[in-house]
Parts: C-alpha cells; sequence; structure tokens
C-alpha cells in the first residue's frame, strides 16, 4: 500500500539551514522530501491538482528544481515539458529575460521554437520567494507569445509577498512558510 502524504507530512521533510548560502538566510532544503520514497510523487500530485481542468497546452519547469517537479506534472497532465534554463545552456536560437537579484543580475532562457502564440502555460518551480525568477518566467514566456495561465511551486515563502510580482493570478503551493 502507497503511503499517502498532506502538505503537513512533506513539510515534515523539508529541513532549514541557517545561514545559507549567506548569513541570515534559512534554506528550505526539500533534498530529504526528494529521498523519501512517495514523497516527490505526492507532492507533485499536490502541485497539479489545482491545475488538471485548466487549458494547459505545456508545463515548463524552472531550472532546476522546477525539472524535477515539472517533469511529472507534465506527465500526470499528458503535456509536453519544456525547461527555462540559465544563460548559455540551451542549444539553438533562444529567447532570453535578463532580472535583478538583490545581489546582481541573472538570464533565462527557452527554446525559441519550444512555445509560441496560442500555447498556455504552467510555470513549475520549487519556491516562490520573492517572486523575481517567476515573474521573470512569466515576462519570457509573454515574449514567445504564449499565455501563462498558471503558477505552482512547493513550498511558498507567504512573508516575502512574491505571489504579488506575479502577473498571473492562478498561483498554487502546497507548503507555505
Amino acid at each position: 500500500m502507497e503511503k499517502q502524504f498532506d502538505s503537513d507530512s512533506l513539510k515534515s521533510f523539508v529541513h532549514d539551514v541557517p545561514n545559507f548560502p549567506k548569513a541570515g538566510i534559512i534554506f528550505r532544503d526539500i533534498n530529504p522530501l526528494l529521498a523519501q520514497p512517495g514523497a516527490l510523487k505526492a507532492a507533485a500530485a499536490a502541485m497539479t491538482s489545482e491545475f488538471s481542468t485548466l487549458p494547459i497546452t505545456h508545463v515548463i519547469g524552472i531550472e532546476s528544481r522546477g525539472f524535477l517537479f515539472g517533469s511529472i506534472i507534465a506527465q500526470d497532465l499528458d503535456r509536453g515539458f519544456s525547461p527555462i534554463r540559465k544563460q548559455g545552456k540551451l542549444p539553438g536560437e533562444v529567447v532570453s529575460e535578463t532580472y535583478n537579484l538583490e545581489y546582481g543580475t541573472d538570464t533565462l532562457e527557452i527554446q525559441a521554437d519550444a512555445i509560441g502564440p496560442g500555447d498556455q502555460i504552467l510555470l513549475v518551480d520549487d519556491v516562490l520567494a520573492t517572486g523575481g525568477t517567476l515573474s521573470a518566467a512569466e515576462r519570457l514566456v509573454d515574449a514567445t507569445g504564449a499565455e501563462v495561465v498558471g503558477a505552482t511551486v512547493l513550498i511558498e515563502l507567504d512573508f516575502l509577498g512574491g505571489r504579488k510580482q506575479l502577473g498571473v493570478r492562478h498561483v498554487a503551493a502546497v507548503i507555505h512558510y
């Protein structure tokens, strides 16, 4: 019999790592969740549940942990999967979006022919914190002519207000801090 997981039991597998990657930050480590048999599948199912009736054509996972969840979600929804990667990681023509971080800038890219006008996108990432990465991914998808219809994450750090940075209104998170 397969073990059942709810958001509280999934949260119990997320470990706090103080002062990583720098002093004053509490990093939410999902590796123990990934190592727990059945927890990854349960987390992906919980991330998918609110989106099964939306007209999604593609699932887009954001580097790198968004790949883990996104590919499972795409399979569950019977949709295609494409990655959004850091600059210089994808072959061929790409569409890019540069965004600000608290310590500089970063650039995300998607292959130019991965999605386009008429495509309905579900964005997937592991954490929604300040909203910078997901917001940049939204702008990147918009630049292709596709439309973001939803975003789903495993963890949302509610106190940082990242959800307010997003243009898409259908946002789901399984675990809240």
